[in-house]
């Protein structure tokens, strides 16, 4: 399935270290930052499933770097913050987070907070539809590939690979993207590591030059092309 992508932004190192440890120990893949600049940078480049958000930074004051994120993305996110007065916590929630815990937290209820805001993400998006290539489809719902009629079986790390492109048809895919999301922030700058698989996933695909699913974007990264409206 590949990582579940959280970027944490806060500029207290003693709230990163715990958090960090924690988020990674339960299967997350964790980027940290301190700054609302290097919050938007994070997420222009790795496009993460969680955000857990400090309102009270050394370069962005209030909701700002909130209003600022929900321009740019509908992600969830969670807000963390010493601010902790009612009208806080309503502003926040009217600013678009999914939820607003105060400091100091238990952090075994901010667990438990994080998993609830991903479920119900997950429990309210309606199920992915097939997408047909031609002689490929690809059934994000089942977790199946099919070519020309048959079944084709993925690795694991082939699967996530191709399940990230698909749940972005159309959209380019930046390498650091992909890699952080399949195989961890600390392979983001391994871009022969990327071609590899992405070979390695267009044999099985029979995506053979020019190709029509998997479309490279030099300089950039790799995008799956547009489906078509029916099965051919």
């Amino acid at each position: 399935m590949g990582y579940q992508f959280v970027l944490l932004v806060d500029n207290d190192h003693s709230i990163q270290r715990l958090l960090q440890a924690a988020l990674t120990m339960r299967g997350y893949s964790v980027v940290v930052t301190g700054t609302a600049n290097g919050a938007l940078k994070a997420l222009d480049r790795y496009h993460p499933d969680l955000i857990l958000l400090d309102i009270m930074l050394p370069d962005c004051s209030g909701f700002g770097i909130l209003q600022e994120i929900r321009a740019r993305t509908c992600v969830p996110l969670i807000v963390i913050s010493a601010r902790g007065a009612p009208e806080d916590r309503a502003q926040g929630l009217e600013l678009g987070a999914d939820d607003y815990v105060t400091k100091p937290f238990h952090l075994d209820e901010l667990l438990a907070r994080i998993t609830a805001v991903l479920r119900r993400v997950c429990t309210n998006a309606p199920p992915p539809t097939p997408l047909y290539y031609g002689h490929v489809t690809i059934d994000l719902h089942n977790r199946r590939v099919y070519v020309d009629g048959e079944e084709v079986r993925l690795s694991r790390t082939e699967w996530a690979l191709l399940e990230q492109l698909a749940r972005n048809p159309g959209r380019v895919m930046r390498h650091a993207e992909l890699l952080s999301h399949v195989w961890g922030p600390e392979f983001a700058r391994e871009t022969y590591y990327l071609r590899t698989w992405v070979s390695r996933l267009r044999a099985k695909l029979r995506d053979e030059e020019p190709h029509r699913v998997i479309v490279t974007r030099p300089g950039l990264g790799y995008q799956l092309a547009d489906p078509l409206a029916v099965p051919a």
